[in-house]
């Protein structure tokens, strides 16, 4: 190891064989899950503060009892002491599972000397129902007449039934074509929202499962739900379009009751239920909801209620066989915001600043009369004189309204809706309006929140807090394009740009894995994938590059993230078919040129200079860098589940599409047609580029970043990958000056107008106050948030390993700058928390880092400030380690260089002092032939006047510049 490096190791408190104990037991990524799964996997951690400790075997049993486990008696599986690390998708051996079986598990590991550690504490999972015969429930709807052209009101059954005594165990398990909230004696059952969720409903419909024995009573009871439209027949679409699955809403609900005896009783929707219409005039998720309550039934869930008055329910023709238990992650109220200003626009109106764009609903407490209207509309931002600005939500109203009965002080929040917003208008509201009136409820899906970014710049951490944001907003049961206009639909293009991002943000495995389902579900039999997932826009959306990609891309992603092979083999088939139908697609040549693709959604266009040099990339060149992308990343998921046949097809296929790339697309000397960011960015990325053209190809694309004065030009599909582009190329700092960059187009730039999420557009908010065009510009879209995974890999230097993925083995490399004087990561692994993190002070520097019980990480660190070429590579057990070593910048980036722009130094007043230090006949230059030469770096500027610029001088300026 080098001199120069001077390494800290923190003590840690010795730890005994008996704290050696599995924590945090999920089964499927889930505690205690209600699954279908016959092979369910089990996963645990250890806890933190393990000095080098590494599992060499573990043992898991399962039983039908807590009591079962801790006697060992009557166990239903044992897999014995198995040698080996892995701590994480272990999949279980026993026997067959029985539907509806509750399942008991433990496990202890051995450590890396072979002792035993203790067993952990007991976990369980719980089985569906496993085949369609298990439902002995039928399709229950309203029997009134509904309309077939606007939303109609929400219908409301009820059945009551009597329980004995003694009862030991109570399941619910519920569905709905549409939406459904169940109570049980007046009472809500869970805690979920939107069930059952949106799916490709006719090919695979969620259900449900609560435990309900606490709601139950010996004697009379009722189980009452209401209905919503939801995503399968409100409205949804571009064209206002209903019943985009069906018609009619209808229930599915089975409750099953167990006795002490062993009896049990089955309470099931079918025709002895009843039904009516109550408060809820209106709901969809666009328009949102009326809701009058002089209409509400007090009591209508509880037993006695007088129903005398609603109506015998109707049979409903359904479908069974596609049903299945809850794959992916609940929706939930996450947490609640307060108003942080009320005030009237310029317009007159009455507006609540949230402080935050938020997704959920506003809750209202008002004592009005009977018959007073609250109306509440929702809006994400103001136009530039104050005013509520709506424009961009289309066809889209977003409004509630609220009818007052009149009876004291009443608290209402709308059901079946969800809005996009951070300002709320208020109108109607009786007496003075108060923050104590008004909450703002966030939902999202309740993903539990793995990663963690902060650093010393607060525009970067408030960045960070808008990729999050943008992600808890648009991760509402499906990963939606934006959750405020008439669209909020599964984009496949936002779903793969931003994953990797994602899934350091968040735990969304299971998530992923759901959506993952839905959308081989909805995948033409061409192998097409759809456009939005689930697909509600038809059959011929489909196709496009960039965006079908999501077929290889996100699972490809949640292996390398979470190590979990099964989400391959569960997708193999339809990643399979994608890249056959575009090699179908791309014919004899290979060039994907058919078709309808997106491209690189919204590159830069200067909104007021049409003679600005603007980000196009053509159609052909990114359709056919996906497609070799995408047959890279399956040969090489061919390689880990053992087709070798289609190693081998794929393997050709790579080498024949790489070959028509560079014959068509690529100089020899590395220059691209098209010659943009996109273009270079992709092309280095994907490895389309030959070994001797790297190096030019990436020259081409730091001239055209300083041509732009260090501003980004590209979309959706080039941003992601531009600054891993450029630090892989030896250019980190031309990467750190694109991210700091604070004028537009940059992701700082949305910063400086306010944004608290990541918008649709680089200019949705324009310099001037203005804003981009209504039809197209969100200030919810996550895709640009992409920027967040080279902010945790690269800056903070935290990487999984491709050859070891789930975080099992940890890549530590630190990319640092002098920009910054420190910068952390935490991130919540399978296998525990993991930190990486480094400090500047004065000429040395400190990285920091956690290595997680059971698993290894690898320090690649400069090795001296003389030789920054060379690196320092260590291999770390687990536990804290510090090194630290001296640092002056180098290794990193200053705000200024003689590589800067011209332009750019002269319009900084330190800059520009000291170029007139050093050549004070600048200040007598006329500033007409100054201005030629601002958009050139000052190193081309010099070669023109070697005289006045001498080696001497630029080397002078240089060590000046890197002191600001």
């Amino acid at each position: 190891m080098k001199s120069s490096i001077a390494i800290l190791l923190l003590l840690i408190t010795p730890w005994s064989f008996a704290q050696i104990k599995p924590i945090e037991l999920t089964c499927e990524y889930k505690t205690n899950p209600i699954i279908d799964e016959l092979g369910p996997r089990f996963a645990w951690k250890y806890q933190e503060g393990l000095q080098d400790m590494m599992q060499s075997a573990y043992q898991v049993q399962v039983g039908r009892g807590a009591r079962d486990l801790v006697r060992e008696r009557r166990l239903i599986w044992d897999s014995q002491k198995v040698f080996t690390e892995q701590s994480a998708h272990v999949e279980y051996g026993g026997p067959q599972l029985e539907a509806q079986g509750v399942y008991f598990w433990r496990v202890r590991g051995w450590d890396q000397e072979g002792n035993e550690g203790n067993w952990s504490d007991p976990s369980y999972w719980e089985m569906g129902l496993l085949d369609s015969s298990d439902w002995q429930a039928e399709w229950i709807g309203p029997s009134w007449a509904e309309s077939v052209e606007q939303p109609n009101p929400a219908p409301m059954l009820r059945h009551e039934f009597i329980l004995k005594k003694n009862i030991v165990k109570a399941r619910l398990y519920i569905t709905a074509r549409g939406l459904y909230s169940a109570y049980i004696n007046g009472k809500r059952v869970g805690d979920q929202l939107f069930t059952p969720g949106w799916t490709s409903y006719h090919k695979r419909l969620q259900y449900q499962v609560f435990d309900v024995k606490e709601l139950l009573t010996a004697g009379e009871n009722c189980l009452g739900v209401m209905l919503g439209d939801g995503w399968y027949r409100g409205e949804f679409g571009f064209d206002g379009s209903m019943n985009v699955y069906g018609d009619e809403v209808a229930l599915l609900c089975q409750l099953e009751v167990e006795y002490r005896s062993g009896r049990k009783d089955v309470i099931k929707s079918d025709k002895t239920w009843q039904g009516t219409t109550g408060p809820i005039r209106m709901s969809s998720l666009y328009d949102g909801e009326v809701y009058d309550a002089r209409l509400e039934q007090l009591g209508w869930a509880t037993a006695g209620f007088n129903d005398s008055g609603w109506q015998e329910v109707k049979l409903s023709v359904g479908n069974r066989s596609n049903l299945i238990t809850s794959e992916g992650v609940p929706v939930k109220r996450i947490r609640e915001l307060r108003p942080v200003d009320i005030f009237n626009t310029p317009n007159g109106e009455v507006v609540v600043d949230m402080g935050q764009n938020m997704v959920g609903w506003m809750q209202i407490k008002v004592a009005g009369r009977a018959g007073d209207t609250i109306t509440l509309r929702h809006a994400e931002v103001l136009d530039k004189d104050g005013n509520f600005y709506i424009d961009n939500l289309r066809a889209a109203a977003q409004q509630v309204q609220y009818i007052c009965k009149g009876s004291g002080v009443e608290i209402y929040e709308p059901h079946f809706t969800f809005q996009g917003f951070r300002y709320v208008s208020v109108e109607g509201y009786p007496g003075e309006l108060t923050k104590n009136a008004l909450k703002g409820i966030v939902i999202h899906s309740d993903m539990e929140m793995t990663g963690q970014f902060t650093c010393s710049n607060q525009m970067l951490n408030q960045l960070q807090s808008n990729i999050q944001w943008g992600q808890r907003g648009n991760f509402l049961d499906v990963p939606t394009d934006c959750p405020q206009r008439d669209e909020r639909m599964g984009w496949t293009g936002d779903a793969q740009a931003f994953a990797s991002t994602a899934c350091f943000n968040f735990n969304t495995a299971a998530f992923y894995t759901r959506w993952l389902q839905d959308l081989a579900a909805d995948q033409r039999s061409d192998g097409a994938v759809t456009f939005v997932v689930p697909n509600v826009l038809g059959e011929g959306a489909a196709g496009s590059t960039g965006w079908a990609d999501a077929a290889t891309i996100v699972p490809w992603t949640l292996y390398l993230k979470f190590g979990d092979k099964r989400i391959l083999e569960r997708q193999y088939q339809s990643m399979k078919a994608w890249i056959l139908y575009l090699e179908q697609l791309s014919g004899d040549n290979l060039l994907v040129q058919d078709g309808f693709h997106f491209g690189d959604w919204l590159f830069f266009i200067h909104p007021t200079d049409w003679n600005a040099k603007p980000g196009h990339t053509d159609i052909d060149f990114i359709a056919t860098a996906f497609f070799y992308h995408s047959s890279e990343i399956m040969m090489k998921t061919a390689v880990l589940l053992g087709e070798s046949d289609d190693v081998e097809y794929f393997a050709d296929l790579l080498s024949r599409i790489k070959t028509a790339f560079q014959s068509e697309f690529v100089t020899p000397n590395g220059r691209l047609s098209p010659h943009s960011q996109t273009a270079y960015a992709l092309a280095l990325r994907f490895g389309l580029l030959e070994e001797s053209q790297k190096t030019l190809a990436a020259e081409y694309l730091k001239k055209d970043i300083e041509s732009r004065q260090y501003h980004l030009s590209t979309g959706f599909l080039g941003t992601p990958h531009l600054p891993h582009v450029l630090s892989k190329n030896g250019m980190t700092d031309v990467a750190y000056r694109l991210l700091l960059q604070e004028n537009y187009p940059s992701w700082l730039y949305p910063l400086t107008q306010g944004a608290t999420t990541i918008w649709e557009r680089w200019d949705g908010i324009k310099p001037d106050g203005s804003f981009q065009t209504p039809q197209m510009n969100s200030f919810n879209h996550y895709a640009y948030g992409a920027i967040g995974d080279w902010m945790y890999s690269v800056m903070a230097g935290l990487r999984h390993d491709e050859s070891n993925p789930g975080y099992k083995h940890i890549i530590y490399q630190p990319h640092p700058s002098s920009l910054l004087d420190s910068v952390q990561v935490i991130y919540e692994s399978l296998n525990g928390q993991i930190m990486a993190g480094w400090k500047i002070s004065e000429d040395s520097i400190e990285y920091r880092l956690n290595v997680p019980p059971n698993t290894m990480g690898t320090v690649i660190l400069p090795a001296s400030d003389s030789d920054q070429d060379k690196v320092v590579v260590m291999e770390v057990r687990s536990g804290q380690h510090r090194y630290t070593y001296p640092f002056s910048g180098q290794a990193s980036t200053s705000r200024f260089t003689i590589d800067s722009l011209f332009g750019e130094l002269w319009s900084s007043e330190e800059a520009k002092a000291i170029l007139l230090r050093h050549i004070p006949t600048l200040a007598l230059a006329p500033q007409e032939q100054l201005q030629q030469g601002f958009a050139f770096s000052l190193r081309t500027v010099a070669q023109y006047a070697p005289d006045v610029f001498t080696d001497e001088i630029l080397e002078k300026i240089q060590q000046d510049l890197k002191k600001l």
